[in-house]
């Protein structure tokens, strides 16, 4: 069974930084593609950030782009996102996602947006605040 993990969140201050963890385990599951979301309560599930897992082109959302940084190392199955310059803006549950279809890869690597089947993480919290 697949299962995706994240970690790193936590209490920073406007101007900190933090770097997230997704890690994957499991057998069975080729993801063509794995991305960063954020949701805050009451509103959907936003796309931040995707790699591909193919070539390794990222994209990012526009309110993340300079900011936000996603990056992979393959031997350790994780995926990372290192944040900088957090606002308070950014507060939110950030989840993992991995998608493997190139469907879903398409979707979620260009539009920033969930389309098929996509295994989620259970999330991690951060929280900007003075």
């Amino acid at each position: 069974q697949v299962q995706l993990v994240e970690s790193g969140g936590g209490l920073v201050q406007p101007g900190g930084s933090l770097r997230l963890s997704c890690a994957v385990s499991g057998f069975g599951f080729d993801y063509y593609a794995r991305g960063w979301f954020r949701q805050t309560p009451g509103k959907e599930r936003e796309g931040v950030s995707c790699i591909d897992n193919n070539n390794g082109e990222t994209n990012y959302a526009d309110s993340v782009a300079g900011r936000f940084t996603i990056s992979r190392d393959n031997a350790k199955n994780t995926v990372y996102l290192q944040i900088d310059v957090l606002e308070p803006k950014d507060t939110a549950d950030y989840y993992c996602g991995a998608v493997h279809d190139a469907r879903g890869r398409q979707a979620m690597c260009v539009g920033l947006r969930v389309v098929g089947t996509i295994v989620w993480g259970g999330g991690t919290p951060v929280t900007v605040s003075s």
